[in-house]
């Protein structure tokens, strides 16, 4: 069974990007389209989220202004071979 990869990024007001990605095991194998599925139903607008509120690293770097935007932008969740410590299935019950 392949784990889940979470791609997401953080845009400041000035366009430049920073991105990361975390990996969940999917030991109840859930179906790649229902994990989008949940997540995009908890996006604030369909693309952003606070990662702090959601358990994950925040990647908003030192160079943070007053104008910059303190939420980050959901990229894609993608099937893959690593190894995830936390199960997708209780990460999508927290968020």
């Amino acid at each position: 069974m392949q784990n889940i990869k979470l791609c997401y990024l953080y845009r400041d007001s000035g366009n430049y990007k920073t991105f990361n990605h975390v990996v969940f095991a999917n030991s109840t194998g859930i179906n790649i389209a229902n994990i989008e599925v949940k997540i995009r139903q908890k996006l604030i607008d369909g693309t952003w989220f606070y990662a702090e509120q959601w358990g994950l690293p925040s990647i908003i770097d030192e160079h943070f202004s007053i104008k910059d935007p303190t939420w980050h932008e959901f990229e894609t969740v993608e099937l893959t071979g690593d190894t995830g410590e936390t199960d997708i299935s209780d990460f999508l019950n927290n968020i």
